[in-house]
């Protein structure tokens, strides 16, 4: 241990910083006596360290600590602060303080060693034992400070085990701006750009201090160090914090509870973390949970998620995701969102070489069953999901809203596309009510797409139908249909394939797509069936976006003028799920040139991007759907029939319907199948514990929107 004298010390630390200097005076001989007798010393003999507020210091309320380098004092007055049951005296108690700004109206108890700190006004600091900050501290962001190298800063290696698509954290990073760094590898100025926009306002000087925002709470906390804390953040009984922000505001208050450790990251707007939960090497985004031993390693894990019990490494999870068990495990992937990862789930258990470089994708609605298990590199399109099983190879699953199961080690995997429109519509009509119910940020800086049915999965859907007419082709050819046999053009033969699923709705037959798994292949289960459900939905989508198109611009219907009007709206045919957001490919691709042409130069202006293609966000949905109707029909719009628009409306009022009713069978079966009573002693036991289905606020909501949607449609066209 190196010996530091007294003379090093003084010459080392700057007396007083002049910004805190505003009405603050020197010490008065008499307050320096009270000092003195209630068993307080100083660095220095005469107390000149010392500075105390001008307009209110009792030097009553301070006992039996110690005073180094510079202390700033704000107001002392005799008051009690209180948060929940904990009650204390203003003032300084037992504690030890170096290089410490305090606010009016603080209550410092039984802090051993707090060092290099600002706090804020009626700030709690009770029982704990080191809080400290070095000059040099970044509080979790990426940024270097003068004299560091390269191989000290922060990185998060999200995506991949190898860190090869590694980005910076930073306190107003979004998953948006995650997904865009992990992805665009192949972009060295891109990715150069990135990081000066992570290093913009980064002064490099070590001259750094710890921060507690006004009416904090941290008590019986082992270790703080270089921790950054926001406003109304209440921290209690935690083991570590070091070089990490907990943002935290009077509106979204942020809690850190018994036994957590959390290094290296940046902590969001109302967020909780309890219960010997573990973060190192992470951001979380706004109302996040972490709790019951949850594990967080070099992970990003979007607004509105809740993680507990288990295990996540490597990962880059976009908003509104859930895994609440002890047995599930996920490492190396990028799950898109809106997902409920299964107990007994182990998302990276099975590496395809000896090198941890493996990488799983999934769409938005990623499910996978009880203790399934899956093979990397695997990639699944939108709101897949996985039965119960071990997946022993590889997969590649573009049928989205499917269901899949494992048919053995050496067999093809069976595939049930538009599983969810045949079988679980109710999930659908439900998913957007229950996630802007979850949603409980107050400022909503990532846009958050939580309607199954929007563009990004729509683009998922033509190349499905498309794929069902190729299998189709094929599977009619290996019969030797002369439908088929008779065509001379391959484009023939994909027509003919396309009236036979047209012409025989009730065809019963299964497909082989090689395709969807490495070697096996798949077998397509009720193909017929999953092509009409992929068109009546894609026909819902488009009238429901045209519907809002014409409310957003106060048109009675979709008139020959306002189809002229959508006309002249640019036309986005390919979309990217950006964190949550979901915004046109080109924008994306915009997005990135201005940030090379350094046209955009911090990450505000970034986020502003977002905002505006947010704001064009219906605009855009009711040209792609004009687009996607063409695409169904074959033809352009202005070549529509009466009968195709009667067929439309047909169609999408069937979907429509099918919501409410199968909403309403899926929970009425919780009432009548016998299986479900047989656990309740009767009626009213039942009623009590399940409440009665006619008080079911989403099945009334449900009612009155179908019905003002099918009133509306009827008028659209």
């Amino acid at each position: 241990m190196v010996k530091i004298t007294y003379a090093q010390k003084k010459a080392s630390r700057p007396l007083f910083p002049k910004e805190c200097l505003k009405k603050r005076r020197a010490l008065t001989q008499a307050e320096i006596q009270v000092l003195e007798q209630n068993l307080n010393s100083s660095e220095r003999a005469d107390w000149s360290n010392v500075m105390v507020s001008s307009e209110a210091f009792d030097p009553s309320l301070v006992h039996g600590s110690f005073f180094g380098g510079f202390v700033i004092l704000g107001a002392l007055r005799p008051a009690k602060v209180k948060y929940h049951d904990l009650e204390l005296e203003c003032g300084i108690y037992n504690s030890k303080l170096r290089d410490v700004v305090t606010g009016d109206d603080n209550a410092i108890h039984n802090v051993a060693y707090l060092d290099n700190y600002r706090l804020g006004k009626g700030v709690i600091l009770f029982n704990i034992q080191e809080m400290s900050c070095t000059k040099h501290s970044k509080f979790g962001n990426g940024i270097l400070k003068q004299g560091e190298s390269e191989d000290v800063r922060v990185w998060i290696g999200v995506a991949n085990e190898n860190d090869g698509r590694a980005v910076l954290p930073f306190e107003s990073m979004t998953t948006a701006d995650a997904y865009l760094w992990s992805r665009k590898r192949g972009d060295k100025a891109l990715l150069k750009r990135f990081v000066e926009l992570t290093e913009k306002g980064n002064t490099k000087k070590n001259d750094t201090y710890g921060i507690v925002g006004d009416e904090s709470v941290i008590k019986n906390t082992t270790l703080l160090k270089d921790v950054k804390i926001g406003q109304c953040a209440y921290i209690k009984g935690a083991f570590k914090l070091k070089n990490i922000t907990v943002l935290s505001s009077a509106q979204e208050e942020s809690q850190i509870g018994e036994g957590v450790e959390m290094v290296n990251g940046i902590m969001g707007y109302g967020c909780r973390v309890f219960y010997q939960a573990v973060a190192v090497r992470f951001v979380l985004g706004r109302n996040c949970q972490l709790k019951y031993g949850a594990r967080l390693l070099n992970s990003i894990l979007g607004d509105n998620s809740t993680v507990s019990c288990c295990e996540l490494l490597n990962n880059l999870i976009f908003p509104f995701h859930e895994q609440h068990h002890n047995s599930s495990f996920l490492i190396a992937t990028t799950i898109m969102g809106q997902s409920n990862i299964a107990a007994g789930a182990t998302i990276g258990s099975n590496h395809n070489s000896r090198s941890p470089d493996g990488e799983i994708i999934a769409g938005r609605g990623f499910w996978p069953g009880l203790c399934s298990d899956f093979k990397h590199n695997s990639k699944f399109a939108s709101f897949v999901l996985a039965s119960k099983g071990s997946y022993q190879r590889e997969l590649n699953i573009s049928y989205p809203f499917s269901l899949i199961a494992a048919a053995g080690e050496n067999e093809p995997i069976q595939i049930m596309p538009a599983y969810w429109f045949m079988f679980n519509m109710f999930a659908i009509a439900r998913n957007n009510y229950k996630f802007k119910k979850r949603d409980r940020r107050v400022i909503k800086v990532q846009h958050i797409e939580t309607d199954p049915l929007a563009p990004d999965t729509m683009q998922q859907i033509l190349p499905a139908l498309e794929r069902l007419i190729e299998l189709t082709k094929n599977y009619l050819t290996d019969l030797g249909l002369d439908a088929i046999n008779g065509a001379k053009s391959d484009a023939q033969k994909l027509q003919a394939a396309k009236d036979f699923l047209h012409q025989n709705p009730n065809s019963d037959f299964v497909l082989h797509d090689e395709l969807c798994q490495k070697k096996c292949g798949a077998t397509i289960l009720k193909p017929v069936k999953a092509y009409k459900e992929y068109r009546k939905i894609v026909k819902y989508f488009a009238a429901r976006s045209l519907m809002e198109f014409c409310a957003a611009h106060k048109l009675k219907k979709l008139s020959a003028a306002a189809i002229q009007k959508i006309m002249a709206i640019p036309l986005y045919a390919k979309w990217t799920n950006a964190g949550g957001q979901i915004i046109p490919s080109q924008k994306v691709d915009e997005l990135c040139a201005k940030i090379k042409a350094r046209k955009i130069n911090d990450w505000q202006a970034v986020h502003k991007f977002y905002d505006k293609c947010q704001e064009s966000y219906g605009d855009y949905k009711a040209r792609y759907s004009i687009y996607l109707l063409e695409e169904l029909y074959s033809r352009k719009i202005g070549d529509f029939t009466k009968e195709i628009f009667e067929d439309i409306v047909a169609d999408v009022t069937v979907v429509s319907n099918d919501m409410l009713s199968d909403s309403y069978y899926s929970r009425k079966k919780d009432y009548d199948d016998p299986f479900r009573q047989m656990t309740y002693g009767d009626t009213e036991e039942m009623t009590a514990v399940l409440g009665s289905l006619n008080d079911n606020a989403f099945l009334r909501d449900l009612k009155s929107q179908t019905a003002d949607f099918n009133q509306r449609l009827a008028g659209l066209f």
